[in-house]
């Protein structure tokens, strides 16, 4: 219910998915059921595969992440948590507040054996195929240890959700140069380094679009920051173009005529083909959707979510957490 575009994005997603993923076998929706109901009965949407679940309360994007999932124990996001929980569900979609969406998993299904902290990973735009920064905003106050755990997760989902042989990691830093960063960089250099993962080294911005990376870390201030700032530049550079177009009849011909490529590049960079960010590291399959996410989005998200869960990206990541030793 937190969701910029909640229930209405919501409930046309959950549709647009059991229509299109058959291996999906039932949908829960959790909100409002007096809201919610109205919604779906707008839609004109009767689905044998959805079960509506009340969630009287809701969590507000400006509220306290880990005091509201401690006193609106029925909210949406910790309703649908506790379905998790119980094993009605093995995955659960947040479009709402991503504070309280990591706090709910974190706090009610723990991390899985051996992980000290989960991590965002998004998937950003690149010319190789996806390229997944993690942390984007769970843990902005990491440990070296935390980044190396961060590089294994990025690794396991890169490789059995998104098809990535051997993916390549980085180190998100001010410079490639293997000497280059603050201490804190430094470390987590090394210790990559001298992890079995396929590391490639230091990593700067453009490497995030450009270069063959499938994986970079960082701690979650950085890579917030780096996703936040990202997402501003593409919007007001579209915004800036469309202005200029318009300057002149002559500049809306040639738009025109270039039309089909605006569209192919827009449709490149749209993250809602993503629909969402895994929160990997819980013991639970959790993704992280867009406050403004649209039906598509959403669509989008149950997808990967249920990717996931059919790929065993859990067990695959603690099978790789053992296998490196990094058991706390």
């Amino acid at each position: 219910m937190g969701g910029d575009k909640s229930p209405h994005s919501v409930v046309a997603g959950a549709i647009d998915a059991l229509a299109e993923y058959s291996f999906i076998e039932k949908l829960y929706l959790t909100g409002d059921e007096a809201v919610v109901k109205a919604e779906m009965d707008r839609q004109g949407v009767s689905h044998a595969k959805i079960e509506l679940v009340h969630a009287p309360q809701t969590v507000g994007m400006d509220e306290d992440a880990v005091k509201s999932v401690r006193q609106k124990k029925k909210s949406s996001i910790s309703v649908a948590v506790d379905l998790v929980k119980a094993g009605d569900c093995e995955a659960v979609i947040s479009a709402g507040n991503t504070g309280a969406a990591v706090a709910a998993t974190t706090i009610k299904l723990r991390t899985l054996p051996g992980v000290e902290r989960a991590g965002i990973a998004t998937a950003m735009p690149n010319e190789h195929g996806p390229c997944n920064i993690i942390d984007a905003g769970a843990n902005v106050d990491a440990k070296p240890s935390h980044l190396l755990h961060y590089a294994i997760m990025g690794t396991v989902y890169a490789e059995h959700v998104q098809g990535k042989s051997n993916p390549v990691v980085g180190l998100m830093s001010v410079g490639e140069e293997d000497n280059k960063g603050n201490s804190f960089t430094k470390e987590v250099f090394q210790i990559l380094k001298d992890s079995p993962l396929n590391f490639k080294g230091n990593v700067e911005g453009h490497d995030l679009f450009e270069s063959p990376i499938d994986v970079v870390v960082c701690d979650g201030f950085i890579g917030n920051v780096v996703l936040k700032s990202c997402e501003a530049t593409a919007k007001v550079m579209f915004k800036w173009l469309k202005h200029e177009l318009n300057v002149s009849p002559f500049r809306q011909m040639g738009a025109l005529m270039a039309k089909g490529a605006f569209i192919a590049t827009l449709e490149k960079g749209n993250s809602e083909n993503y629909g969402g960010s895994p929160l990997l590291g819980v013991n639970g399959i959790c993704i992280i959707a867009h406050g403004s996410s649209s039906p598509l989005a959403i669509k989008n998200a149950i997808r990967v979510a249920a990717e996931s869960v059919r790929h065993e990206v859990n067990p695959h990541i603690e099978e790789k957490i053992q296998q490196y030793g990094q058991t706390g």
